[in-house]
């Protein structure tokens, strides 16, 4: 029935530490395979290209009034969990801050985005499906424009809805992030 399941080896390469292949690994979040946009903050990948076929998941670290991305909804549930700092969630309009140890549940369909916010750096744990997840929408909204975080117009298109968004981002080792009671 069940076979053993291999560990993936561990690479470093220039963003960060990923795995060779499909297997069980570890790897430390200040280790994993990160990026930066001066827009959209930084970000630690813990997969390498489509190596979790059935989730995404990432943490994000946002500086105040920074959005993870646009203003969005799609055909796939994602999760939320505010692991240190304070954030505004905007969902279906309507803001709700978030601070360490909140958790946000977005069913499919649900518009959101998350903003940074408070005194410094939030750090987010974000996981989302991946199965299904061909249906996204970018809706105009005036309560995530006030964060610089709606599309102009709304689109399905994600080259149009950040167009003329400048996202640069730059691989690093991915974030400095110290857990809740700064361990």
């Amino acid at each position: 029935m069940f076979q053993p399941v291999p560990e993936a080896p561990l690479t470093d390469s220039p963003a960060g530490r990923v795995p060779e292949t499909d297997g069980w690994f570890i790897v430390n979040v200040a280790e994993g395979a990160g990026s930066e946009s001066d827009r959209y903050g930084r970000k630690c990948r813990f997969s390498a290209g489509d190596s979790f076929p059935e989730f995404a998941i990432n943490v994000r670290i946002l500086q105040p009034g920074q959005p993870n991305g646009l203003y969005h909804r799609e055909n796939a549930q994602e999760t939320f969990l505010v692991l240190s700092g304070e954030c505004i969630a905007v969902v279906e309009e309507q803001e709700r801050p978030m601070r360490t140890g909140d958790f946000l549940y977005t069913p499919p369909g649900t518009a959101h985005i998350i903003v940074g916010a408070g005194e410094g750096p939030c750090a987010v744990l974000m996981a989302g499906t991946r199965k299904g997840r061909d249906e996204l929408l970018y809706p105009v909204s005036e309560v995530a424009a006030r964060h610089g975080a709606s599309a102009a117009r709304e689109t399905s298109d994600v080259d149009e809805a950040y167009a003329g968004r400048v996202v640069r981002e730059r691989p690093l080792g991915c974030v400095p992030w110290r857990p809740p009671g700064g361990e």
